[in-house]
């Protein structure tokens, strides 16, 4: 594995209050910008811990709603959603501003990620709040995507992102949250689940297919009751492969 490197990414921000025990495993952190979770301040924090630690920083925007923390969509029209999205973004930008930080990337949250992967409508308003930015940002979607190819026709810089401690269905899709095997607990588990995206471009499924994959950057939900152990585990393994996160 020598010469490849990869991200690790983090959503942050989000009330669980671990940031400054992850900060110093990870390469890139998304933060929740007020839809599922997040305030100015909380912003204000994750952004000097990021900065501290030299961590690449995104926004984590989501359909708006606290009180399903994001992972139910929300009927809303588009242009109710692209102004909801838009505004989250421009909330860190001015606290990024303040802080004299820059914004690397974007990655939807939740329920908007996971319909965005399929939906062409909700993917095509994520892109034009992408477009009307106007800023250097790439945006963290999924392999073979619905957002990821409408990104890439127009032009938009993506990253394509996996899920370190989370299982797939056959199609790329995540295994629902509802499910009891959604969710990787074991930490050797999730390091081979990882090393085998990145060594063959593979991710083995529920069902035991192995399907081809795609991924540059890879998350571990800083939610997960064990994200630290997960995190340090994943990291001392690959680089002990060959490796290099940045």
């Amino acid at each position: 594995m020598k010469n490849k490197t990869i991200d690790i990414n983090v959503d942050l921000g989000e009330g669980v209050g671990n940031e400054a025990l992850l900060m110093p495993h990870i390469s890139s952190c998304n933060i929740a910008c007020g839809g599922h979770a997040g305030s100015l301040e909380t912003m204000r924090d994750v952004v000097r811990l990021a900065k501290q630690y030299r961590v690449k920083i995104g926004a984590h925007p989501s359909f708006p709603d606290k009180e399903n923390f994001g992972r139910k969509a929300v009927d809303m029209s588009c242009v109710a959603l692209y102004a909801s999205i838009k505004h989250q973004i421009k909330d860190l930008l001015e606290v990024l501003k303040s802080e004299h930080a820059r914004l690397y990337h974007i990655k939807p949250h939740g329920a908007l990620y996971n319909l965005a992967a399929t939906d062409k409508k909700v993917a095509n308003v994520i892109v034009e709040v992408m477009k009307s930015l106007m800023l250097p940002v790439k945006l963290y979607v999924p392999y073979h995507s619905v957002i990821a190819d409408l990104a890439l026709e127009n032009n938009i810089k993506i990253t394509y992102e996996a899920f370190a401690d989370r299982n797939y269905n056959t199609d790329l899709t995540l295994v629902s949250r509802q499910e009891n095997n959604a969710i990787i607990h074991d930490a050797d588990t999730v390091f081979e689940h990882v090393f085998r995206m990145i060594s063959e471009d593979k991710v083995k499924t529920i069902d035991g297919s192995e399907i081809e994959i795609l991924a540059n950057t890879f998350c571990i939900h800083g939610d997960h009751p064990n994200a630290i152990n997960l995190i340090k585990n994943l990291k001392r393994k690959l680089i002990n492969c060959g490796v290099q996160i940045q």
